[in-house]
């Protein structure tokens, strides 16, 4: 029920009992009364988190959602609100998304309109962070005089989060945020029985953290046939925290791999992976996920104006105008995390290339691949097409760095092969640094 709406009935229900108690007489008046107060002070004290009559736990009114002083505003559009950097309100209304929820559920259950929620949609067009809403992700409502929806938030874990303010004119704008939070070294070292994400494991590794290292080096070793009981293996990880609580997000620093058979490492340096030796580890990207270049029909611009509406909306991405049915490529090598219909961004598919870059493609009209498959640079993943909102046919491209958009066209991509001389020294000093807390932490294993 809307809050507006809530409040018209309690000034009703109000005075239809002042209306009763004045035919009382007045001995019954009093214990009425005294009785009333008594189950308004229980009310008030109660912990009754639930917002609106659904299942408990799942609506409350004491979830914060506030933003840290440490969050970070990314790519946003400009608001009616000050832009200066404030908390914002308590949300009245909160919700951890369940099982099975969607969010046109969620809205049917707190009575906002469809047309709320398609403006929210198209607003969410350049982030594309409400058509993956998973258990646990936290929502917040802040609702006007009248009733209807003024702000919307969007929570996913403890370092993402969109805040979406409606504007005079009715449609929604956004501002993104992004936790930087800290991070910490861990060193940690092992030797292997069975396969190695147990192996490390076991050595106090998180599982993600060992998938990442397998990842990472999938093409120089075969963990079948390399693989030994009693290899020893030496792991630097930076962990991410925000106000001292895990985040899930982790850095691969340095690996070494001591084994009967292979002997591998991998160490972190200038954004890309490379061998003790100076040879990267990492597949090169492509500028252009097609099999020749077009012309660029809207180019990267955090304040376009939107051709259809009319309102600012950044172009997070560059659109190449080609025909329908044109091959669209993977940029690079990298798992599909996204192949969704979306009401604006149409078909659209989205690849995650290792721990940073993240690559979408939309207005698709035709999907080749699936979500969860692996893929690699220049595959053939979808046809191009006309689908969602656009004004013609074309491919929408986008490039995001450690989830920022980015001009796809002129960022820093993963190219190098080998490490100029002007920084081989640099990155020889930091190998040394981090074999020698590895090599401090595999004598400590050994001793246990």
């Amino acid at each position: 029920m809307k809050i507006g709406n809530i409040i018209v009935r309690l000034r009703s229900f109000l005075t239809t009992v002042i209306t009763l108690l004045s035919h009382l007489p007045t001995p019954h008046r009093i214990v009425l009364a005294c009785a009333s107060l008594i189950l308004i002070v229980s009310v008030m004290v109660a912990d009754n988190t639930s917002a609106v009559p659904v299942a408990p736990g799942q609506f409350r009114s004491n979830l914060s959602l506030d933003l840290g002083e440490s969050d970070v505003e990314v790519n946003s559009e400009p608001s009616v609100e000050s832009s200066a950097q404030v908390k914002d309100p308590e949300p009245e209304v909160s919700y951890v998304v369940q099982k099975g929820d969607t969010l046109s559920t969620i809205f049917d259950l707190l009575h906002i309109s469809q047309t709320t929620l398609y403006k929210l949609m198209e607003a969410d067009l350049n982030v594309l962070a409400l058509d993956t809403i998973q258990p646990g992700h936290q929502l917040g409502f802040n609702f006007d005089t009248e009733g209807d929806l003024k702000q919307f938030i969007f929570r996913s874990g403890l370092t993402y989060k969109v805040v979406f303010n409606r504007g005079e004119k009715g449609e929604f704008e956004y501002k993104e945020f992004i936790e930087k939070g800290g991070y910490r070294r861990e060193v940690f070292a092992g030797e292997v029985q069975g396969d190695l994400p147990r192996s490390m494991q076991r050595a106090g590794v998180r599982i993600a953290e060992a998938y990442q290292v397998t990842s990472l080096l999938k093409e120089r070793m075969n963990f079948r046939s390399h693989l030994r009981a009693g290899d020893r293996f030496q792991l630097a990880v930076s962990r991410q925290y925000v106000k001292g609580e895990y985040t899930g997000n982790s850095i691969i620093e340095g690996f070494v791999y001591d084994g009967a058979i292979r002997k591998q490492s991998a160490f972190l340096f200038d954004d890309n992976y490379f061998d003790a030796d100076g040879e990267s580890l990492e597949k090169a990207f492509q500028r252009i996920p097609l099999k020749r270049r077009y012309r660029i029909s809207s180019g990267f611009n955090p304040k376009r104006k939107h051709p259809i509406t009319g309102l600012i909306r950044p172009h997070n991405g560059t659109d190449f105008s080609v025909p329908i049915g044109t091959p669209v490529l993977a940029a690079g090598d990298g798992v599909v995390t996204r192949v969704i219909k979306h009401r604006y961004a149409g078909l659209y598919i989205e690849i995650q290339h290792n721990r940073k870059y993240t690559t979408r493609y939309l207005h698709l009209s035709k999907a080749y691949v699936r979500k969860g498959q692996k893929v690699s640079r220049g595959q053939k993943i979808a046809a191009s097409g006309n689908s969602g909102r656009s004004t013609g046919a074309h491919l929408h491209y986008e490039l995001r760095v450690n989830g920022r958009p980015v001009n796809a066209m002129t960022a820093p991509i993963p190219v190098v092969q080998t490490i100029a001389s002007k920084k081989r020294n640099a990155f020889k000093h930091q190998v040394a640094e981090l074999k020698s807390l590895m090599a401090e932490q595999l004598a400590l294993a050994k001793k246990q």
